[in-house]
């Protein structure tokens, strides 16, 4: 028995140690390991480990994301500045090139923002909310009048809202088949989301809330946030991509993928543009993400945590956001809140 033993030790050894020279020996990348974090603008090395039966070579080619950053006819490592590299996933490889064949090694690398700014919030007034209002979209128009859209289904509507007393001045609702979601103005227009099942979007009339149009989703598959920037549309979709919607067809023209500085952002939900950049309601979360919408970096975070003090229902999180661009004054709300708060940012 223990001479059984000892042979099944030895062979684990001699496996273990057949599998360490065969890593040892194989063409790859020392640094970086894959999925490393690097923040945007740091130079880092590309160093490989090359075979132990390949004594010398012709040349090695690297590239990153399929775009040639350097050839070399030595091992000595490559250095990459990542300033010009945009957030996400880059992938890096190696080609080398050696007595008329080739061999490729890949990792790849997370390139992220700086960490963002934080701020704490001050509550400046507190006014009525219907609780009863399933919260997905909220936007104040330049004559300082609010509009809100509400979602689950059966319950889904356009609202016009006296944001002072909390009082629904005017009111379209969907038809029970639709799960209301996000809501946008342009111009004499309302433009609404709706969440999955059917994958479309409404147009309507902004005085009479008549419904003048619609349409389906492109790539994005839901239908979450909705915001504004004077030039085109700002849709999520509860990932970490924002899509980009043509002000009129409201066709799809692009996305950009939001990330801090650990990583993507997921579960974007509700949208506001404010003075060049977009704050984003984060699924579930008491907290508000401030993005550069032309590079997807999260600028600022807005810590809400203890904000509402009847929060308790599973579905009862922070959503809504709205700015009175007049006053320069912020808005927050959520899904079945009593109260549309008024808050000042305090940084940290």
């Amino acid at each position: 028995m223990k001479r059984l033993i000892y042979f099944l030790l030895m062979l684990f050894v001699f496996v273990a140690s057949c599998n360490t020279q065969r890593k040892a020996s194989k063409f790859r990348f020392d640094t970086p390991e894959a999925g490393t974090l690097v923040k945007k603008g740091e130079s880092i090395p590309l160093k490989l480990v090359f075979p132990s039966e390949i004594s010398s070579f012709d040349s090695i080619v690297y590239a990153i994301d399929g775009e040639i950053l350097a050839r070399k006819t030595d091992s000595t490592p490559v250095s990459l500045d990542t300033e010009k590299a945009p957030f996400g996933s880059r992938t890096l490889s190696a080609k080398l090139y050696h007595g008329g064949e080739e061999q490729i090694a890949y990792s790849n690398i997370v390139v992220v923002p700086p960490a963002p700014k934080r701020y704490g919030f001050k509550v400046v007034h507190e006014y009525p909310h219907d609780p009863e209002a399933y919260t997905q979209g909220l936007e104040f128009d330049h004559q300082g009048v609010l509009y809100e859209s509400t979602g689950q289904q059966g319950k889904s509507s356009i609202r016009k809202v006296n944001y002072q007393t909390g009082d629904v001045l005017q009111k379209a609702e969907l038809d029970a088949k639709y799960f209301g979601e996000g809501l946008t103005i342009v111009g004499d227009k309302i433009i609404q989301l709706t969440w999955r099942e059917h994958r479309v979007g409404f147009v309507y009339n902004k005085s009479s809330f008549a419904k003048i149009g619609e349409f389906t989703y492109g790539q994005s598959p839901e239908g979450w946030g909705l915001c504004y920037d004077g030039k085109r549309l700002i849709k999520s979709d509860g990932s970490s991509k924002l899509y980009f919607l043509n002000k009129d067809t409201y066709a799809e023209e692009g996305f950009i993928e939001i990330y801090n500085d650990k990583g993507p952002m997921d579960s974007l939900n509700e949208l506001e543009y404010i003075d060049g950049k977009i704050y984003a309601n984060v699924y579930t979360k008491d907290f508000i993400v401030i993005i550069n919408p032309d590079t997807g970096a999260i600028e600022g975070e807005i810590n809400l945590i203890g904000i509402y003090p009847d929060k308790q229902e599973a579905n009862n999180e922070l959503n809504g956001i709205a700015y009175e661009r007049e006053g320069k004054r912020l808005f927050i709300t959520g899904k079945n809140w009593r109260t549309l708060y008024e808050i000042e940012l305090v940084a940290r």
